[in-house]
């Protein structure tokens, strides 16, 4: 600036010499002001100008102990599906928690804390959707699910007539294998649900024609429950069917309980004796719903025992009393005291009285941990899981099993989250793909009358078809 300003042969003012200067290394006005103030301090007061490169402070938060901590406390707070801000950093910065960690409180303002989460690569915004993990590699469903397919190779599929894609029969069960055996015959159980207005939502249109109105919502629900075999189809002969159809909801005929699946298989039952005899065994299969898997009223079970003798305890409130067990040496265990007892006539003995008849209770044992959650693997960290993991109360079979088995013939459960091996899926959907193509009703009776003809729709090849997707 002071050459340009003392160069005679361009005569120009102080101002403009900045101007140019500041033009020379390719700066603004701003610079040239600066110029012109730099040279001013200097000549009146003996000041140069005072470089501020590397001399700013940075952020209290740029320490790696401080980000770690503040990451660590914001995970937490996501993990139990809480919003955060900038304020639950500040807040953060100034708790005896992160004092524990930095070994001091540190004070900063909002805007620090949201330049942080936006340096460390929080974003705002909706949050995306996680993958849901329904538990087919658990380690107990992976357990069953191997015994269930040894089951179903070495004891169920040998005697059974098998069919391949065509409906050609590949398997005729052998006589020497039938020596004194059955036939199994499966049967295959579940329900499903159609809706009113479940139509199809695409088709050809043309621009000419209206648009008529959509009715609201999925409408009227009608559930079926009902029995297929690959042999077979439906379970029916004449007029009998073992098909249930039911309206379920509060108003209408309730919800689908377990006495409902009892009366179910037990027509189911007579169905089939009366179709295929009694040299034939059924093998019905259900899911694991908890509606098929819920024990007997006098079943073993330690969910709901009292520690102590009680005078009127069952598991049921006013249900018949528990049956008895089996001790160790396979003797059958009361688990209630005699009408003579000098102290608890008729008692429930409780489960102290149970354990100690086992030789497995141990003093200051619990009854119960808090919730009944006890820890991952734990056997016998209280008495209830003692008693639940004894053989004769996990051996302790569902009322349907009993009542299939009482009368001669098989009862097993799917693997649980395995709906797949189920091959009456795809037979529900073929069915539904019927009822799509049915004209909308508003009438019950001709919705029911439109779910049958589409049930019954299903040939039996097709049906075939399905069954090695098992």
């Amino acid at each position: 600036m002071l050459n340009f300003y003392l160069d005679p042969s361009l005569s120009v003012s102080a101002t403009n010499a900045s101007l140019l200067a500041a033009k020379a290394v390719n700066r603004n006005t701003n610079h040239a002001r600066n110029l012109r103030a730099w040279i001013t301090d200097f000549v009146e007061y003996d000041i140069l100008p005072f470089h501020l490169l590397g001399r700013f402070d940075t952020s209290k938060l740029e320490d790696e102990d401080y980000s770690s901590a503040i990451h660590q406390h914001l995970l937490s707070i996501c993990r139990d599906q809480r919003y955060i801000g900038a304020q639950d950093i500040v807040d953060f910065c100034q708790s005896d928690q992160f004092k524990e960690v930095a070994g001091k409180t540190i004070q900063i303002h909002v805007r620090t804390a949201r330049r942080w989460l936006k340096k460390s690569e929080w974003r705002y915004g909706k949050d995306g959707r996680g993958m849901y993990i329904d538990g087919h590699e658990r380690q107990d469903v992976v357990k069953y699910r191997s015994a269930f397919v040894a089951r179903w190779k070495d004891v169920y599929e040998p005697r059974m007539f098998l069919y391949d894609r065509d409906g050609t029969k590949i398997q005729d069960p052998a006589t020497d294998l039938l020596h004194n055996k059955k036939r199994i015959i499966l049967y295959t159980h579940d329900e499903s649900t159609f809706y009113a207005n479940d139509r199809r939502k695409t088709k050809w249109h043309h621009p000419h024609l209206d648009s008529l109105p959509q009715p609201k919502g999925e409408g009227e629900s009608l559930m079926v429950s009902d029995f297929l075999s690959p042999e077979f189809g439906r379970l029916k002969k004449d007029d009998q069917e073992a098909r249930v159809l039911f309206r379920a909801g509060n108003s209408r005929d309730g919800y689908f309980t377990n006495d409902d699946i009892i009366n179910q298989v037990l027509k189911a039952i007579d169905i089939f004796e009366d179709k295929h005899g009694l040299h034939n065994t059924a093998l019905f299969v259900f899911d694991n719903a908890t509606t098929h898997l819920k024990r007997p009223d006098d079943g073993l079970s330690a969910r709901k025992m009292v520690l102590n003798p009680h005078p009127t305890w069952t598991h049921n409130p006013g249900g018949p009393r528990m049956r008895p067990g089996r001790l160790p040496n396979n003797q059958l265990q009361e688990f209630y005291f005699p009408p003579d007892h000098p102290v608890y006539p008729n008692f429930f003995k409780g489960m102290r009285q149970i354990l100690i008849e086992r030789n497995l209770w141990r003093d200051k044992l619990r009854a119960e941990c808090k919730g009944f959650k006890c820890d991952h693997g734990a056997v016998d960290c209280c008495a209830r899981r003692i008693l639940f993991n004894q053989p004769d109360f996990v051996g302790q079979k569902s009322r349907l099993e009993e009542i299939i088995e009482r009368n001669g013939h098989l009862c097993d459960f799917y693997p649980k989250f395995h709906c797949e091996l189920n091959f009456i899926e795809q037979y529900w959907g073929a069915a539904k793909r019927a009822y799509r193509s049915t004209k909308l009703t508003s009438s019950t009776d001709e919705m029911e009358r439109n779910v049958i003809h589409s049930l019954d729709s299903v040939p039996l090849d097709q049906i075939r078809r399905y069954v090695p997707c098992l």
